[in-house]
């Protein structure tokens, strides 16, 4: 019978395999850091393999270009995120559970992806234009399906208030939400969890329906 091929290791004992998927995931956590950083336009290989102390052929054995750690940034970003969404979604919560799971997710993805969401803020745009890129518009438009159903669910249902203009609020929640990317670091003194409740405790009080006297 012929003998089944035993993995290869490293050095540190590791499968060959798994080795060089972590190496992976290394190069693209720093080249989202440049990216997030300096901006894609501004960002080349040499730079991001100068951060990640290699040469920048070297860094072509991992990637073709810069445009392919982007596009794997942002997609393993995005799946997440929607891996997450869509168990919020798929739950059947009323529609004030939902925006509050949605919200706190929103954190968790940033706490996850604080690099990649800054380039998703600051590039989109750009990106979106190209080819490469138009998962991202479709992302976009699920996006806002999902957040402006769930407050017009709200409305319908009298959870929220009857003259919320959902669009503009769908704005305004997307925008403060996201934009904590900016300033929010991984290990600081607040969860993402803890963020998310003190967000929405600020934020719920001015579009839920208010008590009668």
């Amino acid at each position: 019978m012929p003998t089944k091929k035993k993995p290869q290791v490293t050095a540190t004992g590791k499968p060959a395999a798994a080795a060089a998927q972590a190496r992976r995931r290394e190069l693209l956590d720093t080249a989202a850091e440049v990216f997030a950083e300096q901006g894609y336009n501004a960002t080349t290989v040499r730079k991001i393999a100068d951060q990640a102390g290699m040469l920048a052929g070297s860094l072509y054995y991992h990637f073709d270009s810069k445009e392919s750690m982007l596009e794997e940034i942002l997609r393993s970003f995005l799946d997440e995120l929607w891996g997450g969404y869509d168990t919020v979604l798929g739950a059947e919560l009323g529609p004030r559970e939902t925006l509050e799971a949605l919200v706190t997710e929103s954190f968790r993805e940033i706490d996850r992806h604080r690099a990649a969401v800054a380039i998703y803020q600051k590039e989109n745009r750009q990106l979106v234009a190209q080819e490469r890129f138009a998962f991202l518009a479709e992302s976009q438009r699920r996006f806002e399906k999902a957040w402006l159903s769930t407050l017009e669910r709200g409305v319908t249902a009298g959870v929220f208030r009857s003259d919320l203009d959902v669009r503009l609020t769908y704005r305004f929640v997307r925008d403060t939400v996201w934009v904590a990317a900016s300033w929010y670091r991984p290990g600081g003194q607040h969860s993402p969890e803890e963020i998310a409740r003190q967000y929405l405790s600020m934020v719920l009080d001015g579009i839920a329906v208010r008590a009668q006297p």
